[in-house]
Parts: C-alpha cells; sequence; structure tokens
C-alpha cells in the first residue's frame, strides 16, 4: 500500500512541477502562442489557460498534500513504539568481561595522557622493522 501512494506521491511532483512550469507570470500559460485578440486560432485564450493551469496546480497541490500526509500516518503507524536508536542496538549496555578490565578495573584501556617533555631537538620517527 504504502509503495503505490508513494508512486501516485512522485506522478503528482513531476505534475505539479510541470503544471507550474508551463504558467507565464503574466498568466499567458498554454496561451502564450497566440495573438492578443483572440483571433490567432489557439485552443484557449489566455485567461481561460491561465485558469485551467491555476486549478490544476491547485487540484495537484491538494493531491501531493494528501498523500504526504497519508505516507506520514503509515510510517507512523509502522514505526510503532520503537526508535531508531533501539534498531540498531544504541544504549544496550552489557556489563563487560571479565578479561576486558584494565588495572584500576574499568573497561577503559590504561592509556597514558600524560605529554612527553619537552625538548629543543627534532622529533624523529621510529625506525622502520
Amino acid at each position: 500500500m504504502q509503495n503505490i501512494i508513494l508512486t501516485v506521491h512522485l506522478i503528482l511532483a513531476l505534475l505539479m512541477i510541470g503544471v507550474v512550469l508551463l504558467q507565464r507570470s503574466e498568466g499567458g500559460g498554454l496561451g502564450m502562442g497566440s495573438s492578443g485578440g483572440g483571433a490567432g486560432g489557439g485552443v484557449m485564450t489566455g485567461r481561460q489557460a491561465a485558469n485551467a493551469l491555476s486549478k490544476a496546480t491547485w487540484v495537484l497541490a491538494a493531491g501531493f498534500l494528501i498523500t504526504s500526509v497519508a505516507l506520514t500516518v503509515l510510517a507512523a503507524n509502522e514505526a510503532g513504539e520503537s526508535s531508531v536508536l533501539d534498531r540498531i542496538g544504541v544504549g544496550n549496555t552489557t556489563a563487560p568481561a571479565a578479561d576486558d578490565t584494565n588495572t584500576t578495573g574499568s573497561a577503559i584501556p590504561d592509556v597514558d595522557l600524560t605529554p612527553p617533555p619537552a625538548t629543543d631537538s627534532p622529533v624523529t620517527p621510529p625506525a622502520a622493522q
């Protein structure tokens, strides 16, 4: 069901892009090639084309909104009570094994964090073995 709604949603989005791109800012729309007085023999006058395109835009936008809400409701129902973090196992704390402890008794390895003594000589890389 979700795949069908998603497909309709994508088709509506593409159609809405096309309809919006057909519209002209002056309101010409599909009648952009006809002459001023309607004597050009076009299918629609400029005003009729603008009205048809604006109505089509509203219909497509309403369908897009409805499919967006439907997809959100379906995703919320499918998610249930679990979160993404629950699915990947973040927050599952387990006690460390007895072998993993260091000298202080914690699972963090012993690391010497003190900086090396300052010297005036340059640091040389270790020799290759």
